[in-house]
């Protein structure tokens, strides 16, 4: 079946298939007065031409922007239970390894994860995506890390498994089980690290329910050398390594992880020079979290520094319960580029291109090319600053996925 999408104003895209850093960051291509034609599932050709293809559907675009599908690199999707209640700690400044002490933050949830059925988290979850490609989100990560067992980890990533037969958004899996110490661990560090290790990354491995792994490297949680190695068990095992690191104290993760050629390291807020330059010199790419910068009245990662010292930037949501409970990936967008001072060029990369990236999606995802996947965004808007301008705005129009239209705002 061949798709027109005809009367395109303005697309906007970057190009190529591998993440871009530097100035690179910020060149995209635009095309005006333009259309696309999609043949099983993908783009066929694009052109500023009004001498149209036959196709047997067209969609008339009415003079929009049109952009690539949004994809969130960093998600925690699946958890029981909410983290309201923490809401007044976080106003009083109370520190999140304080919370964490006082058994709630990672582990409240972790609790509430253990008592929920599989069916239960999977509604749940399912509701979420609901939203978030409303936000123009296509492609989205979603990591386990809330059961810190063997079943319970299981049984998360069984949902992402499931999830990813019935929702129009595309899932990408990783394991997290070096997310927290759990409590029945707390007085032997080493017995959990040794189960993560033994048992959990062979059981993700063998029945094939991740991609990626990834370890929270932080002060009060793993150290930087025992993260490196559960990455790097993980990685002989061939999982692609993350690490969520330099979020609260710079202990050196972000050195460790891009050393061992982790794909992205994931927070970033404390980065600091040696961190950078690491990153520069491995290629691993940095998926900052403005929304969670925000919510935690936090500073924000050194974006314009990453990017002169050519480190590739994509954005990710980290909706989770605890330190982002916000599933609307456009306001991060919008906060990135307020907070970063980030072109709205650069932003654009950061959320579809270096998205796909650090997903390893790349060559299929994250751009409109010929031969991409067709996830696209139809948005009420002319023009690409339009978009970022209209902070808190819901401005997505129409969503499409793999050629088919799956939103209408």
């Amino acid at each position: 079946m061949k798709t027109l999408i005809k009367n395109i104003g303005l697309i906007a895209t970057p190009f190529g298939t591998s993440a871009k850093k530097g100035a690179m960051q910020g060149e995209i291509k635009y095309y005006k007065n333009a259309y696309i034609l999609i043949e099983n599932e993908k783009i066929k050709s694009i052109s500023e031409d009004t001498n149209y293809p036959d196709a047997d559907l067209v969609i008339d675009a009415n003079n929009k922007l049109i952009t690539p599908g949004f994809i969130d690199p960093h998600t925690h999707l699946v958890f029981g239970g909410w983290r309201q209640n923490e809401l007044q700690m976080k106003l009083k400044n109370v520190p999140y390894l304080e919370i964490l002490q006082k058994g709630g933050g990672i582990l409240s949830t972790v609790n509430a994860t253990r008592e929920s059925t599989l069916e239960e988290l999977k509604q749940k979850a399912s509701k979420v995506l609901k939203r978030m490609i409303k936000f123009g989100v296509t492609t989205c990560e979603a990591k386990s890390g809330y059961g810190l067992d063997l079943q319970n980890e299981k049984k998360m990533l069984y949902v992402i498994k499931e999830l990813k037969q019935e929702e129009d958004i595309e899932l990408v899996s990783t394991f997290m089980g070096a997310h927290a110490l759990p409590n029945e661990y707390k007085n032997n560090r080493q017995a959990y690290i040794d189960l993560v290790i033994n048992e959990m990354i062979p059981m993700v491995v063998n029945e094939n329910l991740a991609e990626f792994i990834d370890a929270f490297c932080e002060k009060g949680v793993f150290t930087k050398e025992e993260s490196k190695v559960i990455l790097e068990a993980g990685k002989r095992k061939g999982l692609i390594p993350k690490c969520h690191t330099d979020e609260i104290e710079p202990i050196g993760g972000t050195e460790m992880a891009a050393n061992i050629g982790a794909i992205s390291c994931e927070h970033l807020i404390k980065a600091n020079e040696e961190g950078i330059k690491a990153m520069a010199k491995s290629g691993t790419i940095a998926c900052l979290l403005p929304a969670t910068s925000f919510y935690l009245n936090s500073t924000y990662a050194p974006a314009r520094q990453m990017i002169n010292e050519n480190v590739a930037i994509a954005f990710g949501s980290d909706f989770n319960p605890g330190s982002c409970p916000c599933n609307n990936y456009t306001l991060a967008m919008n906060i990135a580029c307020l907070k970063y001072r980030m072109t709205k060029e650069e932003c654009l990369t950061a959320t579809t291109l270096n998205a796909a990236a650090c997903i390893n999606r790349a060559k299929t995802l994250g751009t409109i090319e010929i031969d991409k996947q067709a996830d696209l965004i139809f948005w009420d808007a002319n023009d690409l600053e339009y978009i970022y301008y209209r902070f808190g705005d819901n401005l997505v129009d129409k969503v499409m996925k793999k050629g088919k239209i799956v939103v209408e705002n």
